[in-house]
């Protein structure tokens, strides 16, 4: 197998041949068609998480390089392990990345993303920068059916994590205002996904008239453009009062400054970027006010299987996308440094 792996913060990934893995026990091992590119993968790229009020390394949590990032996968069965079972060699499946240790409480209640000592693919196990991924059960295997492949790997990190924010989001009446802040891949999906659950008053908020154009015509209803010192007043303004419900696709400290005080009493905000920053918040208006922030992070294996059947019940529009070769993992990964990406790209593997 090749892989495109990280061995220093920010430099040039390098192409790296190994051997094919053989699966043991319950694994099933998928060579990757297609991969999403995405922001996490830029994180880990450069080392450094931003906490707000300090800088955390990957180093200082235990991630050691060189890594293989990657964790929108979809590709085709290539080996099983002789415990494994409801799957077979050259099934075409979507991969759930976000892995849990599958014994604690949290993984035992279908929340695995949420475990404490979780082992996604692409972070803390070689992922879809490589030619080949091995999963550790067949469950973790989804069948996209007659999906779009590039865009169906996109469900897996951008299209679970917006669909996951959105769930926390309900019940919403579909004729109130929900905000969505940030107009790029999350953003969009966020969009189509409202759509697709019949909701008919969404307000995008971005610093890109261009993003902006982009989020109308996937179905964003009004759109704020978020530069200059009146962006609270703007939202309050599109929605026509304070809002009730803000998905903050971005999350960074501006975001997060002109989202909060655009709040109604018992207005909430699910915060779901991970750009990085810090809030100083008012106790005594969260208390006075009913306020809730609701931090999300990517989602379920079940939200999952949700979403992939909203795709394939044809409720659910495409977002743009950009495939591209594996092979230009370099110059994708810059790009999207410089935010020069409309959606998303998709890397696709090419033959040997």
């Amino acid at each position: 197998m090749r892989s495109w792996q990280v061995f220093e913060a920010s430099e040039v990934l390098r192409e790296v041949e190994e051997a094919n893995p053989q699966p043991v026990g319950s694994e099933v091992v998928v060579s990757v068609s297609h991969c999403g590119l995405c922001h996490s993968d830029l994180t880990l790229w450069k080392g450094i998480f931003d906490m707000g009020d300090k800088q955390v390394s990957i180093d200082s949590i235990g991630m050691k390089r060189p890594l293989t990032l990657g964790h929108e996968i979809l590709g085709t069965v290539t080996a099983i392990g002789p415990d494994a079972t409801d799957v077979k060699v050259g099934d075409i499946r979507l991969v759930y990345p976000w892995l849990g240790c599958g014994e604690c409480e949290t993984c035992r209640a279908g929340q695995e993303n949420l475990c404490m000592q979780g082992r996604p693919l692409g972070m803390r196990r070689p992922g879809g920068f490589g030619s080949h991924v091995v999963v550790p059960h067949s469950r973790y295997l989804i069948d996209t059916g007659d999906l779009d492949p590039a865009l169906a790997a996109t469900y897996a990190c951008s299209g679970l994590t917006a669909y996951s924010a959105i769930r926390k989001a309900m019940p919403v009446r579909p004729n109130e205002a929900i905000v969505v802040v940030g107009a790029g891949g999350l953003g969009l999906s966020g969009i189509v996904i409202l759509k697709a659950l019949g909701h008919e008053n969404i307000v995008v908020v971005d610093v890109s008239e261009e993003k902006l154009k982009i989020a109308t015509d996937a179905g964003a209803h009004k759109t704020v453009l978020s530069t200059g010192d009146d962006v609270t007043k703007r939202i309050v303004d599109a929605v026509g009062r304070p809002v009730r419900t803000i998905i903050d696709f971005v999350n960074n400290s501006q975001t997060a400054a002109f989202c909060f005080p655009a709040l109604a009493r018992g207005g909430r905000i699910i915060m779901v970027g991970m750009f990085g920053g810090q809030l100083t918040i008012p106790t005594m208006r969260m208390a006075q006010g009913g306020l809730s922030l609701i931090g999300s992070i990517t989602g379920s294996l079940q939200e999952l299987r949700d979403l992939v059947e909203l795709a394939k019940s044809g409720k659910l529009d495409a977002i743009p996308y950009e495939a591209v070769p594996k092979s230009s993992i370099n110059d994708a990964m810059n790009r999207l440094s410089k935010g020069a990406v409309k959606g998303r790209i998709v890397l696709e593997e090419e033959p040997a």
